[in-house]
């Protein structure tokens, strides 16, 4: 009992990455609805890329990623809404973005290995962003959009957000590069596997900070104003 509680805490700290998956299972937005929201410069495409290491925790045990990023393609993900798409008079702004991607990871368990996929099978990813004190921002993913799979001692297979779209909430910093901070939100998943998986529901902690720089303009700042 005590070597599968082992093999369950190294299988179900990565399982948070789905949040670059982010959080609590709500739609597109946990954000809430209060002040304006601008968000410039209007259509611009924007790069979000991991300063330090994602950390995903369960219990005692931790993964860390050393990179993850979304970056703008030939697709209008990644971009700042056009004016006047870029306002809203009472609530966030969102854009959708690309499914971020997560690599050099690992895991503080001996004899675990791990691989990490994205997608947007079921839907889109976004990002959204509120003004006010603190500016709110919160990164959203489709059903199933995160997909971890161990192998060594456990062999399982991880989706996380598998009932609908999960919300991470964290906070915005405008600045020269501005940045979105996530710190401890909860991620549920879902395993599957043989001997040693922790099969059914289950959930972890998610942290990481994600600086959001302009690649229309390298020169100028994504930033949210009233």
């Amino acid at each position: 009992m005590a070597i599968r509680s082992s093999r369950m805490l190294a299988i179900l700290a990565p399982a948070a990455a789905a949040a670059l998956v982010l959080g609590s299972t709500a739609g597109a937005s946990a954000l809430p609805a209060a002040d304006s929201t601008t968000v410039t410069p209007a259509g611009h495409s924007f790069a979000a890329q991991l300063t330090g290491q994602a950390t995903f925790t369960a219990g005692s045990t931790t993964m860390t990623c050393n990179v993850s990023a979304s970056v703008p393609d030939t697709s209008a993900n990644n971009q700042v809404p056009a004016d006047p798409g870029n306002h809203n008079d009472a609530g966030p702004v969102s854009a959708p973005i690309n499914p971020p991607t997560f690599s050099d990871c690992s895991t503080s368990i001996g004899g675990v290995s791990v691989t990490a996929s994205t997608n947007a099978d079921n839907g889109s990813w976004s990002i959204s962003a509120q003004n006010g004190a603190p500016v709110a921002a919160g990164l959203t993913m489709p059903q199933g959009g995160f997909v971890l799979q161990t192998s060594g001692l456990a062999s399982c297979t991880i989706t996380a957000s598998p009932t609908g779209p999960t919300t991470v909430s964290g906070t915005w910093t405008n600045g020269a590069p501005s940045s979105l901070a996530i710190t401890n939100a909860p991620v549920a998943a879902t395993v599957t596997g043989g001997f040693l998986c922790p099969t059914g529901d289950q959930s972890a902690t998610f942290s990481a900070t994600y600086n959001v720089t302009d690649t229309t303009d390298p020169a100028q700042q994504i930033t949210v104003t009233s």
